[in-house]
Protein backbone atom coordinates (compact mmCIF):
# COMPACT_ATOMS: atom_id res chain seq x y z
CA UNK A 1 0.00 0.00 0.00
CA UNK A 2 1.50 3.46 -1.21
CA UNK A 3 0.37 6.13 1.87
CA UNK A 4 1.01 9.88 0.84
CA UNK A 5 2.05 12.03 4.75
CA UNK A 6 1.28 15.65 4.54
CA UNK A 7 2.48 17.23 7.44
CA UNK A 8 4.62 20.19 7.95
CA UNK A 9 6.15 19.29 11.58
CA UNK A 10 9.31 17.26 9.21
CA UNK A 11 10.09 15.21 12.60
CA UNK A 12 6.52 14.18 13.09
CA UNK A 13 6.04 13.46 9.46
CA UNK A 14 9.29 10.84 9.15
CA UNK A 15 8.21 9.22 12.19
CA UNK A 16 4.56 8.67 10.31
CA UNK A 17 6.27 7.47 7.50
CA UNK A 18 8.73 4.99 9.46
CA UNK A 19 5.73 3.46 11.42
CA UNK A 20 4.22 3.11 7.94
CA UNK A 21 6.76 1.33 6.90
CA UNK A 22 7.61 -0.88 9.69
CA UNK A 23 3.71 -1.92 9.41
CA UNK A 24 5.24 -2.88 5.29
CA UNK A 25 3.68 0.16 3.50
CA UNK A 26 5.42 2.52 1.34
CA UNK A 27 5.16 5.65 2.63
CA UNK A 28 6.18 9.29 1.00
CA UNK A 29 6.16 13.13 3.08
CA UNK A 30 5.02 16.10 1.48
CA UNK A 31 6.04 19.30 3.97
CA UNK A 32 3.78 22.02 2.93
CA UNK A 33 0.35 22.36 1.39
CA UNK A 34 0.90 23.01 -1.98
CA UNK A 35 3.46 20.25 -2.83
CA UNK A 36 0.78 17.57 -0.86
CA UNK A 37 -1.88 18.70 -3.16
CA UNK A 38 0.30 17.65 -6.30
CA UNK A 39 1.41 14.55 -5.17
CA UNK A 40 -2.63 13.67 -3.85
CA UNK A 41 -3.70 14.50 -7.45
CA UNK A 42 -0.58 11.92 -9.00
CA UNK A 43 -2.83 8.83 -7.97
CA UNK A 44 0.35 6.87 -6.78
CA UNK A 45 -1.79 6.36 -3.46
CA UNK A 46 -3.92 4.05 -1.97
CA UNK A 47 -4.40 6.34 0.60
CA UNK A 48 -3.70 10.05 2.36
CA UNK A 49 -2.69 11.01 5.55
CA UNK A 50 -3.49 14.93 5.90
CA UNK A 51 -2.50 17.19 8.20
CA UNK A 52 -5.41 20.50 8.81
CA UNK A 53 -2.78 23.52 9.33
CA UNK A 54 -0.14 23.86 6.64
CA UNK A 55 1.67 26.37 4.99
CA UNK A 56 0.40 27.54 1.61
CA UNK A 57 -2.77 25.15 1.01
CA UNK A 58 -4.31 23.86 4.09
CA UNK A 59 -5.65 20.31 4.65
CA UNK A 60 -9.53 21.36 4.48
CA UNK A 61 -8.89 23.22 1.07
CA UNK A 62 -6.88 20.75 -0.13
CA UNK A 63 -9.34 17.46 0.23
CA UNK A 64 -11.87 19.67 -0.87
CA UNK A 65 -9.92 20.31 -3.81
CA UNK A 66 -9.56 16.92 -4.63
CA UNK A 67 -13.20 15.98 -4.24
CA UNK A 68 -13.65 18.42 -6.73
CA UNK A 69 -11.45 17.11 -9.10
CA UNK A 70 -13.17 13.61 -8.64
CA UNK A 71 -10.00 12.25 -7.15
CA UNK A 72 -11.46 9.74 -4.50
CA UNK A 73 -8.45 8.20 -2.80
CA UNK A 74 -8.97 8.01 0.87
CA UNK A 75 -8.20 10.44 3.41
CA UNK A 76 -7.25 10.48 7.23
CA UNK A 77 -6.97 13.81 8.68
CA UNK A 78 -4.53 14.02 11.19
CA UNK A 79 -4.37 17.32 13.60
CA UNK A 80 -4.83 18.75 16.68
CA UNK A 81 -8.00 20.73 16.35
CA UNK A 82 -10.01 18.97 18.07
CA UNK A 83 -13.46 20.75 18.02
CA UNK A 84 -16.68 18.94 16.63
CA UNK A 85 -16.95 22.53 14.14
CA UNK A 86 -13.03 21.46 13.11
CA UNK A 87 -14.11 17.62 12.72
CA UNK A 88 -17.67 18.34 10.78
CA UNK A 89 -15.47 20.78 8.56
CA UNK A 90 -12.98 18.59 7.88
CA UNK A 91 -15.65 15.67 6.96
CA UNK A 92 -18.05 18.29 5.11
CA UNK A 93 -15.28 19.18 2.96
CA UNK A 94 -14.27 15.16 2.13
CA UNK A 95 -12.12 13.60 4.38
CA UNK A 96 -12.79 9.91 5.11
CA UNK A 97 -11.58 9.95 9.04
CA UNK A 98 -10.54 12.62 11.52
CA UNK A 99 -7.77 11.49 14.03
CA UNK A 100 -6.09 14.18 16.65
CA UNK A 101 -2.63 14.34 18.19
CA UNK A 102 -1.59 12.92 19.98
CA UNK A 103 -2.07 9.52 18.23
CA UNK A 104 -1.11 5.82 19.17
CA UNK A 105 0.75 3.77 16.50
CA UNK A 106 -1.68 0.71 16.04
CA UNK A 107 -4.94 3.19 15.85
CA UNK A 108 -3.34 5.02 13.09
CA UNK A 109 -2.65 1.27 11.08
CA UNK A 110 -6.01 0.36 12.19
CA UNK A 111 -7.74 3.13 10.86
CA UNK A 112 -6.02 3.16 7.63
CA UNK A 113 -6.51 -0.59 7.07
CA UNK A 114 -10.20 0.88 7.49
CA UNK A 115 -10.35 3.23 4.76
CA UNK A 116 -8.65 1.15 2.47
CA UNK A 117 -11.25 -1.61 2.95
CA UNK A 118 -14.32 0.66 2.55
CA UNK A 119 -12.97 1.26 -0.92
CA UNK A 120 -13.29 -2.18 -1.49
CA UNK A 121 -9.59 -2.74 -1.54
CA UNK A 122 -7.12 -5.49 0.13
CA UNK A 123 -3.96 -4.49 2.28
CA UNK A 124 -1.30 -5.16 0.22
CA UNK A 125 1.59 -7.00 1.09
CA UNK A 126 2.73 -7.20 -2.63
CA UNK A 127 2.31 -5.15 -5.32
CA UNK A 128 2.43 -7.11 -9.23
CA UNK A 129 2.56 -5.74 -12.94
CA UNK A 130 2.61 -8.66 -15.52
CA UNK A 131 5.08 -11.42 -14.36
CA UNK A 132 6.55 -9.26 -11.47
CA UNK A 133 5.68 -9.29 -8.17
CA UNK A 134 6.84 -6.99 -5.83
CA UNK A 135 7.31 -7.97 -1.65
CA UNK A 136 6.73 -5.38 0.13
CA UNK A 137 8.19 -6.36 3.45
CA UNK A 138 11.07 -8.67 2.49
CA UNK A 139 12.09 -6.13 -0.94
CA UNK A 140 11.93 -9.48 -2.40
CA UNK A 141 10.97 -9.14 -6.54
CA UNK A 142 9.71 -12.45 -8.15
CA UNK A 143 9.27 -13.60 -11.50
CA UNK A 144 7.74 -17.15 -11.40
CA UNK A 145 10.09 -19.26 -9.62
CA UNK A 146 12.50 -17.04 -9.56
CA UNK A 147 13.43 -14.00 -6.84
CA UNK A 148 15.93 -11.12 -6.20
CA UNK A 149 16.61 -9.21 -3.27
CA UNK A 150 16.77 -5.83 -3.87
CA UNK A 151 18.44 -2.73 -2.01
CA UNK A 152 17.31 -0.08 -0.61
CA UNK A 153 17.18 2.24 -3.17
CA UNK A 154 16.17 -0.23 -5.77
CA UNK A 155 13.06 -1.39 -4.09
CA UNK A 156 12.09 2.54 -3.94
CA UNK A 157 12.60 2.61 -7.55
CA UNK A 158 10.78 -0.39 -8.61
CA UNK A 159 8.20 0.37 -5.99
CA UNK A 160 7.40 3.52 -7.82
CA UNK A 161 7.61 1.71 -10.82
CA UNK A 162 5.12 -0.45 -10.16
CA UNK A 163 2.98 1.17 -8.62
CA UNK A 164 2.57 3.93 -11.69
CA UNK A 165 2.38 1.73 -14.43
CA UNK A 166 0.01 3.54 -16.15
CA UNK A 167 2.03 7.08 -16.56
CA UNK A 168 6.03 8.09 -16.80
CA UNK A 169 7.77 8.28 -14.20
CA UNK A 170 10.28 11.14 -14.74
CA UNK A 171 13.99 11.52 -13.21
CA UNK A 172 13.26 14.12 -11.32
CA UNK A 173 9.97 12.56 -9.65
CA UNK A 174 12.36 9.50 -8.69
CA UNK A 175 15.17 12.01 -7.76
CA UNK A 176 13.01 13.84 -5.41
CA UNK A 177 10.74 10.43 -4.02
CA UNK A 178 14.07 8.28 -3.47
CA UNK A 179 16.84 10.56 -2.95
CA UNK A 180 14.80 13.82 -1.42
CA UNK A 181 15.62 17.15 -2.21
CA UNK A 182 18.65 17.52 -0.44
CA UNK A 183 22.38 16.83 -1.05
CA UNK A 184 24.39 16.52 -4.14
CA UNK A 185 22.68 13.50 -5.56
CA UNK A 186 22.21 13.81 -9.89
CA UNK A 187 20.24 12.19 -11.97
CA UNK A 188 23.34 9.86 -12.92
CA UNK A 189 21.92 8.22 -9.60
CA UNK A 190 18.73 7.80 -10.96
CA UNK A 191 20.16 5.80 -14.16
CA UNK A 192 22.88 3.81 -12.28
CA UNK A 193 20.16 2.38 -9.78
CA UNK A 194 17.20 1.37 -13.22
CA UNK A 195 20.14 0.05 -14.76
CA UNK A 196 20.91 -2.29 -11.82
CA UNK A 197 17.08 -2.81 -12.08
CA UNK A 198 17.15 -3.92 -15.56
CA UNK A 199 19.91 -6.45 -14.94
CA UNK A 200 18.02 -8.10 -11.92
CA UNK A 201 14.89 -8.30 -14.22
CA UNK A 202 16.93 -10.11 -16.68
CA UNK A 203 18.33 -12.22 -14.23
CA UNK A 204 14.57 -13.19 -13.36
CA UNK A 205 14.16 -13.84 -17.10
CA UNK A 206 11.09 -11.32 -16.49
CA UNK A 207 8.54 -10.16 -19.34
CA UNK A 208 8.86 -6.78 -18.26
CA UNK A 209 11.18 -3.71 -19.19
CA UNK A 210 11.88 -0.70 -17.99
CA UNK A 211 11.69 1.72 -21.28
CA UNK A 212 13.39 5.05 -21.72
CA UNK A 213 11.17 7.85 -23.03
CA UNK A 214 13.53 10.41 -24.13
CA UNK A 215 13.11 13.71 -22.24
CA UNK A 216 10.16 12.09 -20.44
CA UNK A 217 11.49 9.37 -17.86
CA UNK A 218 10.90 5.48 -17.39
CA UNK A 219 7.58 3.31 -17.51
CA UNK A 220 7.15 -0.28 -17.10
CA UNK A 221 6.45 -2.40 -20.48
CA UNK A 222 5.29 -6.01 -21.29
CA UNK A 223 7.59 -7.58 -24.57
CA UNK A 224 7.04 -11.46 -24.38
CA UNK A 225 10.63 -13.20 -24.53
CA UNK A 226 9.94 -14.72 -27.88
CA UNK A 227 10.05 -11.09 -29.07
CA UNK A 228 12.95 -9.76 -27.30
CA UNK A 229 16.00 -9.44 -29.18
Amino acid sequence: MNVLVVEDERNLADAICRILEDAGYHAEACYDGRSGLISAKSGMYDVIVLDVMLPQISGFEIVHELRQEHVGTPVLMLTARTTTTDKVEGLDAGADDYMTKPFEAPELLARLRALTRRQGEVVLDEVSYADLTLDLSTHDLHCKDRSVHLSGKEFEVMSMLMSSTSRVVSKQDLLTRVWGTDGDTSENSVEAYVSFLRKKITHLKSDVHISTLRMLGYRLEVFPSNQDA
